[in-house]
């Protein structure tokens, strides 16, 4: 896709809602002893409101993910997740935040199976030639388990949050059974599925194999992905961290469906999958390591065969404990953070100027700001937290922003300079330490 030229979007300028304007009084004052830090903040803190974010006149929100004018279902959600918090007193983050949910909606009824989508029906895509079914509506539709949770997880928080239940219409209950009835049929995916992709002429972590299914599988329980959250291939189609993730999201939509929309059967239906899932992962998902014991595998196929490595991506095996599923203090989630924080890990580097994870997405060597903030949200200690912000700050080659994977000799080789969901998982952890009152 080198010569690929993106097409543009407009993307107005709109007032700050107070709260966000709060928080950056707040950090003039607690980040005033360090200057860098402020900069970066008060520049990535509002990052995807004054870049990405754009109010439709549906009442709906859109969300691109920067440097790239299409929406990934995954990335607008990071990218506002740190504005929930702020929402219950804010009638401009409401509509912001609830826009975007009803966005989710429209596009998850459209194609549950696409993981990114145009403002319009506007034909665009990025690579007019992949043999999957696509629409105009649909910039590209690599089926990845975790994009569905992201919107999940969005909705829940809001609800949590804000106590608003306006989002809860006959569309959002739909789109849920869709998922459900999604994941079901993705958990035979070579006997029930429709589902195909093939891309020509590309990076082979572009397209599946096999005509377009991926490489067999057996039956584990768990749900079948095409793609990995990086938007890479997965090497073996059980993903761990995004099973994780799936069952988290089907407790928190068993409250919905029960709280809510007053739905027991829809609930059973739930827990069962649920149970199914989490079976999976216990029976198929670990690896007894002769070195650090116990372990999450990233992927499996269900035959015996392991992918042990972790991405810089959210959901990542770093990453459990921000997306619910265990606690930090967890013993196989700490034997597995020990090995994937080590150069056990294939994409694990080490350089002059930084430690940390990186991606096959991105060249050897590089390192990404986001693993960086999940290693600090995840910190069982308040050092461990300080050291990645301190490490953040000093990596950003001067920009102000954060950016998608750096150079770990040298910080000024980096990728994609305007990463908002970067900036937002940034932001997410530094406010943290604001509001632990350690910074």
């Amino acid at each position: 896709m080198e010569n690929f030229k993106l097409p543009h979007i407009s993307i107005p300028k709109f007032e700050l809602p107070a709260a966000v304007k709060r928080v950056l009084e707040e950090a003039e004052d607690k980040l005033a002893h360090r200057p860098k830090l402020l900069r970066q903040f008060k520049n990535c803190f509002p990052n995807t409101l004054e870049t990405t974010t754009k109010l439709m006149e549906d009442g709906t929100t859109f969300v691109i993910t920067g440097d790239i004018p299409a929406m990934w279902l995954r990335d607008s959600v990071e990218q506002v997740m740190h504005y929930v918090p702020l929402a219950k007193e804010d009638q401009q983050l409401q509509r912001i935040i609830g826009g975007l949910i009803k966005r989710h909606m429209m596009y998850a009824e459209h194609d549950a199976y696409a993981n990114a989508f145009n403002e319009t029906a506007n034909g665009w895509h990025w690579d007019a030639c992949d043999e999957t079914d696509m629409s105009a509506w649909v910039w590209e539709r690599k089926f990845e388990l975790d994009s569905l949770c992201f919107t999940i997880r969005l909705a829940y928080k809001y609800w949590k949050e804000t106590g608003l239940t306006d989002i809860f219409d006959e569309r959002f209950k739909k789109v849920m059974i869709s998922i459900v009835r999604l994941w079901k049929t993705e958990q035979r995916h070579f006997e029930e599925s429709s589902y195909r992709f093939q891309r020509r002429n590309c990076p082979s972590i572009d397209t599946l194999r096999n005509s377009g299914l991926g490489m067999p599988v057996n039956y584990t329980g768990m749900i079948w992905s095409g793609f990995r959250p990086s938007d890479d291939a997965c090497d073996f189609h059980y993903n761990i961290p995004s099973n994780m993730f799936a069952v988290v999201c089907l407790r928190q939509m068993q409250e919905m469906a029960r709280w809510v929309f007053r739905d027991e059967a829809l609930v059973r239906e739930m827990s069962v999958l649920e149970e199914d899932i989490n079976h999976g992962i216990s029976l198929y998902g670990k690896y007894n390591h002769p070195q650090y014991g116990l372990i999450y595998a990233y992927e499996t196929d269900g035959y015996g065969n392991y992918c042990l490595m972790d991405d810089a991506g959210t959901p990542s095996l770093l990453s459990i404990p921000y997306l619910g599923y265990t606690g930090v203090d967890d013993e196989v989630y700490q034997n597995t953070r020990r090995f994937i924080l080590s150069k056990d890990n294939p994409y694990y580097y080490e350089g002059k100027s930084a430690k940390g994870i990186g991606s096959p997405h991105t060249p050897p060597g590089y390192i990404w700001h986001m693993a960086l903030s999940m290693q600090g949200l995840t910190a069982s200690s308040d050092e461990e937290m300080l050291e990645m912000i301190a490490l953040l700050e000093a990596t950003d080659a001067g920009t102000g922003y954060m950016h998608e994977g750096f150079q770990a000799d040298n910080p000024a080789e980096f990728t994609r300079p305007w990463f908002a969901w970067s900036n937002s998982l940034f932001s997410q952890l530094v406010y943290q330490a604001m509001l632990k009152e350690i910074i």
